[in-house]
């Protein structure tokens, strides 16, 4: 088969990894099938146990974004190991549920801005101390959420946090302009995945976000995988600085006749389940 995406032969960091699930496990075989290598990173030395046997002998580096000291480390071990990198994915996201669902006026400082930190900062910060080791050409992927202007009550202050790493995508494709390396984000409808799990409510979410897209059926988590294969591609050399939206067509559903019928008359036993 020939190697339409032009990848082969290229590594590409991929954060986030922690189970079978996850957006960058999937993303990480597709890489192998198109014969790109793969180089994880991992937020601590138990999950890096945890995700061994997903990812064979595959390099996997230890780093909580959250320490610059750690994200020092990270880049002088990969001048020791990989010097140069094709391709970033940005797959890392955190928000404190511990305190249930409040109004949003009500969260907690600390939790505001460590969502922030996590969620958003880390793509600044990674960026910043791996920019040598990029290639020119490279691509940078942010895995984001497909609108952050919905008040979501379940989502809380993740919404905003994520609207801030939408802009950074922009601003840091303006600042790596000069050296040829392009930033996008794919903005995810929701999925399935052992992270998303946590979120209180997710499950009945889900399940209107499925109805809602137009095919009736949910979101994929390789389907992201495949959309953030082909921006980390050259075939997508002229795309940057973008949030590519994948929900399957549900933001544009939410007024569909059926979801509106359940909605305003539950009750009605001719509306079919």
């Amino acid at each position: 088969m020939t190697d339409f995406l032009q990848l082969a032969g290229r590594k590409v960091l991929v954060t986030g990894l922690a189970n079978k699930k996850s957006v960058a496990a999937h993303i990480g075989q597709q890489l192998e099938a198109v014969g790109a290598t793969p180089i994880y990173m991992v937020r601590t030395p138990e999950r890096r146990d945890d995700v061994a046997k997903l990812i064979g002998e595959r390099d996997v580096y230890v780093c909580d974004v959250r320490h610059e000291d750690q994200v020092a480390q990270l880049a002088e071990d990969l001048t020791r190991d990989h010097p140069q990198l094709d391709g970033i994915v940005h797959s890392i996201a955190f928000a404190n549920y511990e305190d249930g669902m409040k109004p949003f006026h009500e969260t907690r400082k600390e939790h505001f801005l460590e969502a922030i930190d996590v969620s958003c900062y880390s793509l600044v910060g990674l960026s910043n101390a791996l920019a040598e080791h990029l290639t020119p050409g490279a691509s940078v992927v942010t895995i984001s959420i497909s609108t952050t202007t919905m008040a979501a009550e379940n989502y809380g202050y993740m919404a905003p946090a994520k609207a801030a790493l939408d802009s950074a995508v922009v601003f840091l494709a303006k600042s790596f302009a000069s050296r040829n390396v392009r930033f996008n984000g794919v903005r995810a409808g929701l999925l399935k995945t052992r992270s998303s799990a946590g979120i209180p409510g997710y499950a009945d979410a889900w399940l209107f976000g499925e109805a809602a897209t137009l095919r009736g059926k949910g979101l994929a988590t390789p389907e992201v995988a495949s959309t953030a294969l082909f921006l980390l591609s050259p075939r997508s050399s002229g795309i940057n600085a973008q949030g590519l939206v994948v929900d399957a067509g549900m933001g544009v559903n939410y007024f569909d006749c059926e979801l509106v019928k359940r909605a305003t008359r539950p009750d009605d036993p001719a509306i079919a389940e």
